[in-house]
């Protein structure tokens, strides 16, 4: 994994990955949708999708953990405070010698600095929720929900993956 690769395509699936409208119907194709993509991998997450800090869609796959549940939470926190996605916060270069976390004396308990969480965008609006899975290695959660939200937003997955 090479971080300044990673970072140049986070910020072109955050430029991509936009919506036109986004609501409850949306949210529950989006959870849908990452639940099958998990199954078809043989995987468990759990999966929490936010719209204006309220959860509209939650769910723990069979063979999760209760800790898995904290970990969304978490991440989806960090993408709200910050609207990036917690995997481009986590691979951030340090600045002045600190992490972001670090310079904004954010609480661990309260915020993860590992992929699976993405902003949801709306056009012309700007970030208007969240999503985030927890299970697997955290580059591989962000390219889950990656390849679920392109899906959604019709974007070409090839076009935003990270490799």
């Amino acid at each position: 994994m090479n971080p300044q690769h990673d970072l140049d395509r986070i910020a072109n699936q955050e430029s991509r990955l936009v919506f036109a409208q986004f609501g409850t119907d949306t949210a529950w194709a989006l959870g849908t949708r990452l639940k099958s993509l998990a199954e078809a991998r043989g995987v468990s997450v759990a999966i929490l999708i936010r719209l204006a800090r309220r959860d509209v869609f939650s769910y723990a796959m069979p063979g999760s953990t209760p800790a898995n549940a904290d970990w969304v939470r978490r991440k989806c926190n960090t993408v709200e405070l910050l609207a990036r996605s917690s995997y481009g916060a986590a691979i951030a270069p340090l600045r002045d010698g600190q992490t972001i976390a670090e310079r904004m004396a954010l609480d661990l308990r309260d915020y993860a600095f590992v992929g699976g969480g993405f902003p949801i965008t709306l056009a012309g609006s700007g970030p208007i929720g969240s999503v985030a899975v927890s299970a697997l290695p955290h580059r591989e959660d962000h390219a889950l929900v990656v390849e679920a939200l392109a899906e959604l937003a019709g974007v070409p997955l090839a076009e935003v993956a990270l490799d």
